[in-house]
């Protein structure tokens, strides 16, 4: 009923996914929500540790690629600093940003991953789009108004999924 909802991997954070683990997993290529995930959706400034997260899979090669359902403006005042490509107004859940973005890659869907906080929208848009997902804890326990509504839902679903699949668990990466 639910595992359009149910996420490859639950991790801390994006910053506990490392090069090697993606590497020994055939996986090239990251695409990821922006607030809450990357960045506090209040803060669009970044912090030292995902600058770090971002040059180290620039130095292995693997490319991210910001997927979000926020406009353009916001998308790209946030990524500019990090130099990230990006798709604004993904339309998450459905799979319509994230093709768009895999075009980009031009990889295997089975080359490429979607992190995100929220499973109504980044995790359900990944499994729609038939790529692999990697739900991460929110950077900051308060969201927009706009994502509250999904949170609440949120909840309701996560229960009914760690309760079918109990092997969902938090994890330090994604081996």
């Amino acid at each position: 009923m639910f595992s359009n909802y149910k996420p490859t991997w639950m991790v801390e954070a994006v910053y506990k996914i490392t090069p090697a683990q993606l590497k020994k997993l055939g996986i090239k290529a990251v695409l990821t929500d922006l607030d809450n995930t990357l960045i506090a959706w209040n803060n669009p400034d970044g912090t030292e540790e995902l600058f770090s997260w971002i040059l180290e899979m620039r130095n292995a090669g693997i490319p991210v690629v910001v997927v979000s359902n926020n406009n353009s403006e916001r998308v790209a005042r946030a990524v500019e600093k990090f130099e990230l490509l990006y798709v604004a107004r993904a339309l998450k859940p459905l799979p319509v940003g994230i093709n768009k973005a895999k075009k980009m890659l031009d990889l295997a869907d089975e080359e490429i991953i979607m992190v995100g906080d929220q499973i109504m929208t980044d995790i359900r848009g990944a499994n729609s789009a038939g790529i692999r997902s990697v739900l991460v804890k929110p950077i900051i326990d308060t969201d927009s108004w706009k994502t509250k509504f999904n949170r609440f839902w949120e909840r309701k679903i996560m229960s009914y999924l760690v309760k079918k699949h109990p092997d969902m668990d938090w994890r330090g990466g994604i081996e």
